[in-house]
């Protein structure tokens, strides 16, 4: 399940590059706006503050579910619907980082729930 967690070749994700700010958009609309990322080797993820679409809520998505990233465009593409991503486990920021049980949920949602 390490994949999920990691960037795909075809993402077109650069080391290194920032997305922040970068807009989200699931395979059926926009989402929000990427909050936090990281680009852990096999425990990579971004954070999308969905502002008025859930609530104001975030969501943690695996870097598994980035199908693209466009640069010019500031765009992140998922492989997830709107309603595939509302319906994750909720976000929990103080536990996302260090909480096995917390990642193992998302990933199993995430991994079972393939696009």
């Amino acid at each position: 399940m390490s994949e999920l967690w990691s960037y795909g070749p075809d993402s077109r994700y650069t080391a290194g590059a920032s997305l922040i700010g970068f807009k989200v958009e699931a395979a059926d609309g926009h989402i929000g706006r990427v909050g936090e990322h990281t680009q852990d080797v096999g425990s990579s993820y971004i954070v999308v503050d969905t502002g008025p679409w859930i609530f104001g809520k975030e969501v943690l998505l695996p870097a598994g579910t980035v199908g693209r990233v466009d640069m010019e465009e500031r765009t992140v593409h998922v492989s997830r619907t709107k309603e595939q991503i509302k319906n994750a486990p909720e976000y929990d920021k103080d536990k996302h980082r260090g909480d096995a049980d917390y990642r193992d949920r998302v990933g199993d949602y995430y991994g079972r729930d393939q696009g």
